[in-house]
């Protein structure tokens, strides 16, 4: 038996070493190796458990026995962007809606959205908070908490930025429904059509968005993917263009995940006030990172109004309640009355609900859990994609948030990709969605913060083989 034994296993063995069973590949049962070998099941069981014990097979608890991925060397990070250096009107992200819609269809496996799955929420406290808030104050909620919000939740807010080292008074606060409409009306005050802004290179496809729908222009700065934006290429299109605005996310951008120095968020914001154009900064990711202190916010630095800070609770505490907020200085009145006209308020309920969380301390014991799950959800994601994927990808290694930003070869094409990968029932987010100009084309951006089971491992596998296979 021994020698049948080690026969089968060498045969196994040289069928993974040919790729006919890669990582993360379940092999026959036991049983159907018995058949197909004309093998004992003992004979078999031994089979796989000497693999197991060279290194090549994972046993699963009543799953089977799976090709362990292959151990590599850490995957270089994407170089520094190189974007056009001319402005140019942002258009086409309407296809963009296509890719969100797919994140409500249960049988996709969401990879592209970067919306984090229910277990890395407070769902149950925030459902026994929003029960408790409606039995409270049940006429209260029935009403419009106009602009600029809440009081107690603006209190909360900037007893939680002034504590980050970011001083705020609470009547400087204006609640959003969301950091995206926190953008669009800082972008709406401070530009008019045909102006130019500059943005990150990468950047959030939802920015691109906004900025189409404003029908302004986009210069795109390149972007490291651990530094942040380039200051000397912002510094010189400064110089060339008539800026009105830029845009950044200091940090764990979306979508490369870096955290800029609190030397380079103050050189930004030295740079901006040089040009006397102002600074948006999405702060929406920067209670995600994994590190124990809290990273500064660029508004921190802000001596003269040009900082107009944005940010939510969507990513850390509850997308579907989208409360945001909007620091906006010099521009709060007039924010104030293009969010009155835009929709007259963020729903009273729902921001009682975020204040409850932060009154009570909900929220701080929250974030000590979840940034541990985001450290782990991307650690997890960028060992498979490391293990699984071709030669020659790249891929960032983010400080915080739970999104990861992967080159692939050249040959692959994202666009073309994303459309045969959700024909196979996964969704990600390809590399033009993140350019002005449809750059990136052969880059992904995946999510990372998704409920980790056999089948999000099985879908890597096939998406690593469509990656291979182009």
């Amino acid at each position: 038996m021994n020698l049948r034994y080690e026969n089968l296993a060498e045969h196994l063995y040289n069928a993974i070493a040919q790729n006919l069973y890669r990582p993360g590949e379940r092999l026959p049962s036991v049983r159907q190796l018995s058949r197909q070998h004309q093998v004992s099941t003992a004979t078999a069981v031994s089979a796989l458990r000497l693999l197991e014990d060279q290194g090549h097979l994972e046993a699963r608890q009543r799953s089977g026995y799976y090709v362990k991925p292959r151990p590599r060397s850490s995957l270089h990070e994407p170089t520094m962007s190189a974007p056009p250096r001319e402005p140019t009107l942002v258009t086409g992200q309407e296809w963009v809606l296509r890719l969100v819609k797919a994140t409500n269809d249960p049988k996709i496996v969401q990879l592209g959205a970067a919306v984090p799955a229910a277990a890395f929420l407070p769902t149950q406290k925030m459902a026994q908070l929003s029960a408790s808030v409606a039995r409270r104050y049940s006429q209260r909620i029935a009403n419009y908490e106009f602009p600029p919000g809440e009081p107690e939740l603006r209190r909360q807010i900037a007893r939680r930025m002034s504590e980050q080292g970011c001083p705020v008074d609470p009547d400087d606060i204006l609640i959003t429904n969301g950091c995206q409409e926190a953008m669009t009306l800082a972008l709406r005050a401070v530009t008019k059509p045909g102006d130019i802004v500059a943005v990150e290179s990468p950047t959030f496809y939802g920015l691109l968005q906004v900025i189409e729908s404003l029908s302004l222009r986009a210069i795109e700065i390149p972007t490291h993917p651990r530094d942040g934006i380039a200051l000397d290429a912002l510094q010189l299109a400064c110089e060339q263009w008539p800026i009105k605005a830029c845009i950044a996310v200091p940090n764990y951008s979306n979508p490369l995940g870096y955290c800029m120095s609190d030397e380079r968020k103050r050189a930004l914001v030295e740079l901006v006030n040089r040009h006397k154009i102002a600074l948006i900064e999405d702060d929406i990711y920067g209670d995600l990172g994994f590190g124990p202190q809290r990273p500064a916010m660029a508004k921190s630095w802000d001596s003269e109004g040009r900082v107009l800070y944005c940010s939510s609770f969507s990513k850390s505490l509850c997308p579907g309640l989208r409360v945001g907020w909007l620091v906006a200085g010099p521009y709060l009145e007039q924010t104030e009355y293009l969010k009155y006209v835009g929709n007259l308020a963020t729903p009273t309920h729902a921001q009682l609900t975020v204040a409850e969380m932060l009154a009570k301390g909900g929220y701080e014991r929250h974030l000590r859990q979840a940034r541990n799950q985001y450290r782990q959800a991307v650690d997890r994601m960028t060992a498979a994609i490391g293990a699984y994927f071709p030669l020659g990808t790249r891929m960032t290694q983010p400080e915080g948030g739970f999104v990861i930003w992967v080159e692939l070869p050249e040959t692959v094409d994202a666009t073309a990709l994303s459309r045969r990968a959700l024909e196979r029932g996964i969704s990600i987010a390809p590399g033009p969605m993140f350019s002005a100009t449809q750059k990136y084309r052969n880059f992904i951006r995946l999510n990372c913060a998704v409920d980790w089971d056999e089948r999000v491992n099985q879908a890597l596998v096939r998406l690593a083989q469509m990656v291979g296979g182009q």
